[in-house]
């Protein structure tokens, strides 16, 4: 769905570079195991607890991020050049 595509990516855009091996298998779990994606969305803006087993120091770094207390617009997904930079 559009709102976890821009949402994730973005987020992925900011985080991922930084997070340890361990948060990106939780990333990881969280974008692939749940099988509908409005739980994430629901989950990462606090419209629906999160479940214990995805309520983690990740799921927790997605619901701040979700905040947008910049008040950056979101309106695309993140063109991928910057996976070719090297990390900031």
């Amino acid at each position: 769905m559009l709102e976890n595509c821009i949402l994730l990516s973005l987020f992925a855009k900011e985080n991922l570079a930084h997070m340890s091996k361990e948060q990106l298998n939780r990333y990881d779990r969280l974008i692939n195991e749940p099988s509908n994606d409005w739980d994430i969305y629901y989950w990462a803006t606090e419209a629906k607890p999160t479940p214990v087993e995805f309520d983690t120091d990740v799921m927790a770094m997605l619901r701040e991020f979700a905040k947008n207390r910049n008040r950056e617009q979101r309106l695309r997904q993140p063109d991928l050049e910057y996976l070719f930079e090297p990390p900031r």
